[in-house]
């Protein structure tokens, strides 16, 4: 199987992708940039593409429906979700599906299912998939891959051991931005890059909230659960409490038992790109600051800096994020006018800046960009997000955010959440949380240690 070699920093890979090439290869951050070409699919005993594969959506009521339309061409056989009123449009969609509310009984009653496209809240994520790749099916997980630490390290290692297809739905890693920026910083555009901002108006934009709440108590009424909801499997592993639409539909994003904030939510989608151009593993720390936090929603805006090592070539790294409005301070190199952007990226390297405008990153000041051009093309280009995955699942490559990269990822985002914790509060006036990636452990706090594995309620495990 071959793959495109742009140069002498990257390398070709047929497959999965070791921890270890996370922690430190430049293979990696080149790996995950695939192109899947015809005569290696229906290789292995996999679906030929001549064979459709049956797909199954589990919690299809909102972003998982979107998920599912963009596989049409494959056989929508199964659909579930606990809440028949939300998903209705997309049950009435795919009228020959077959329609479950609880995964566990579609998933050992239903045989003819080859792949499964989870979009639940955060906290089912890791048991649903756990329970699929377990059973050998394929896997598309909505981002955040978990909602712990913990669970990212399991859930990546039983992909690999199951050698199942898989696939995290943060889409802009297929992307041309992505490329192109990964080709910036490659070329030397702007020197060794030493610092980098990401910022995001999540969760809440301007004077209204337009996301979901958080900086909130607990509800105290206790409404009737609607008819059509199954309030007990939309819990799942999450403690017990009383059904309240403060929860759902969407809203679930801000409370800790449930969601990751956004950090969680954003995270994946915009830390991506950062860790792919600079080739990033694990952090040697991570240390927080917000607005007011308590102990059932995260706080209105954070702003978390992790440390990482040199790799390579490549220095050292601060890596500092933004949410809630907050974002860095304005580059001195911003012609009169140019705005920053509600979300964006920042680079700092010793040589110049790259900024993110409108999904773009370019260089500044507006001449840099000009006198430079643009890189030189050597990233193979994606066939599509949800195609990667699809041909993945047929014996193709892996796909570009497969859980090899995505677990790891999402482990170093969800450090911050763990960071932001009420009890973290204090203790982060005093020092910064030092991170052993390869024993998953703070050094240097027991307690943060205790927010990295969340406790499940009496009947699901992992």
């Amino acid at each position: 199987m071959k793959s495109s070699t742009p140069g002498k920093r990257l390398a070709s890979v047929a497959g999965p992708i070791s921890r270890r090439q996370f922690l430190g290869s430049a293979t990696l951050a080149s790996a995950a940039f695939m192109i899947v070409p015809s005569h290696v699919l229906g290789q292995g005993g996999k679906k030929p593409p001549s064979e459709k594969l049956n797909i199954a959506g589990i919690g299809v009521g909102g972003q998982g429906g979107h998920d599912i339309s963009q596989m049409t061409d494959e056989n929508i056989v199964a659909l579930c979700d606990v809440d028949t009123a939300h998903a209705g449009g997309t049950f009435r969609r795919y009228p020959d599906a077959k329609i479950y509310k609880d995964y566990r009984k579609m998933l050992e009653e239903q045989k003819d299912i080859d792949a499964v496209v989870i979009a639940t809240p955060d906290h089912q994520h890791a048991i649903i998939a756990m329970t699929a790749i377990k059973m050998g099916k394929h896997v598309y997980c909505e981002k955040p891959l978990t909602h712990t630490v913990w669970e990212a390290r399991q859930l990546a290692q039983a992909a690999r051991e199951h050698k199942v297809a898989t696939q995290m739905g943060n889409q802009g890693q297929a992307s041309e931005e992505t490329r192109h920026l990964c080709e910036l910083i490659w070329d030397n555009a702007i020197g060794p890059v030493r610092e980098v901002h990401v910022w995001t108006d999540r969760p809440a934009n301007g004077l209204f909230n337009e996301y979901w709440p958080q900086g909130v108590d607990r509800p105290k009424d206790t409404p009737r659960v609607p008819d059509t909801l199954d309030w007990d499997l939309w819990l799942g592993p999450a403690l017990n409490r009383p059904y309240h639409p403060a929860y759902l539909p969407f809203r679930w994003r801000g409370w800790w038992d449930f969601g990751t904030g956004a950090l969680g939510d954003i995270g994946c989608h915009a830390c991506d790109p950062v860790f792919r151009a600079l080739k990033l593993g694990h952090p040697l720390s991570v240390e927080a600051s917000s607005s007011r936090v308590n102990k059932e929603t995260y706080p209105l805006a954070s702003m978390v800096t992790y440390h990482f090592p040199a790799r390579g070539e490549m220095p050292p790294v601060k890596l500092v994020w933004y949410d809630g409005g907050l974002r860095p301070p304005r580059p001195e190199e911003l012609e009169p006018g140019e705005e920053m952007g509600a979300n964006g990226h920042l680079f700092i390297g010793d040589g110049g800046k790259i900024l993110s405008q409108k999904k773009n990153y370019v260089l500044i000041p507006a001449k840099r960009r000009q006198e430079y051009g643009n890189p030189p093309r050597k990233l193979p280009r994606s066939i599509g997000h949800y195609k990667e995955w699809i041909a993945a699942c047929k014996g193709g490559q892996p796909a570009g955010s497969n859980f090899d990269w995505a677990g790891p990822l999402t482990e170093v985002v969800l450090l911050g959440n763990v960071a932001l914790r009420q009890q973290m509060r204090e203790e982060l006036t005093t020092k910064k949380l030092l991170w052993d990636g390869g024993n998953m452990r703070f050094t240097n706090s027991e307690e943060a240690n205790q927010s990295l594995k969340s406790e499940y309620r009496k009947g699901w495990s992992l």
